[in-house]
């Protein structure tokens, strides 16, 4: 990720991003959600959550967010993710970086999501703090435009963003449900 003044850094996890991303996923039959993080406390804060939420008081008190938390993975790195993505679609998967910043060469929903009805895999790849660091976008093979609003104001949250991008894949412009 980078900061406000463009530095290359780790972010920390958050609780309502992790909860509403799993849940925006399982709504829309995404396979899994990765939390990529190298550190240490956050992998095991990572994990507290999902074990309350899928095994533990949480999973009885709460169904269906345990159907959401259960998409959940965590990763120490994007190789990792690759990794255990290639293993579990039995193909590498293209990567697709999103930005809320305009980047050369983007590419709509509708591409993606014809993608995905051909049966290519694809990672996306959100970022918090003030986005993906910019080695992770050149190394991309795809950038997603933008999330756009009325104005010059663009500051979702990236659990306002992926759920706007998920609801993008799954569903044509004509409001048409994609296969």
């Amino acid at each position: 990720m980078i900061n406000r003044r463009g530095e290359v850094i780790t972010s920390a996890v958050t609780n309502l991003d992790l909860h509403d991303i799993s849940r925006a996923a399982r709504t829309y039959g995404v396979r899994a959600v990765f939390c990529v993080t190298p550190l240490e406390d956050q992998q095991q804060l990572i994990g507290r959550l999902i074990e309350h939420w899928t095994e533990g008081y949480g999973a009885r008190f709460n169904p269906d967010r345990r159907e959401a938390l259960k998409l959940l993975r965590i990763a120490a790195s994007l190789t990792e993710t690759i990794a255990a993505v290639t293993a579990c679609e039995q193909q590498a998967p293209q990567m697709v970086a999103t930005s809320a910043r305009p980047q050369p060469g983007t590419i709509d929903c509708q591409k993606i999501g014809q993608r995905l009805a051909d049966g290519i895999p694809q990672l996306l790849l959100f970022g918090t703090a003030s986005g993906l660091a910019p080695e992770v976008i050149a190394a991309a093979d795809a950038v997603l435009e933008p999330v756009v609003g009325c104005g010059v104001y663009n500051h979702l949250s990236v659990r306002s963003a992926a759920a706007i991008i998920l609801d993008r894949l799954r569903f044509r412009r004509n409001g048409e449900l994609a296969q």
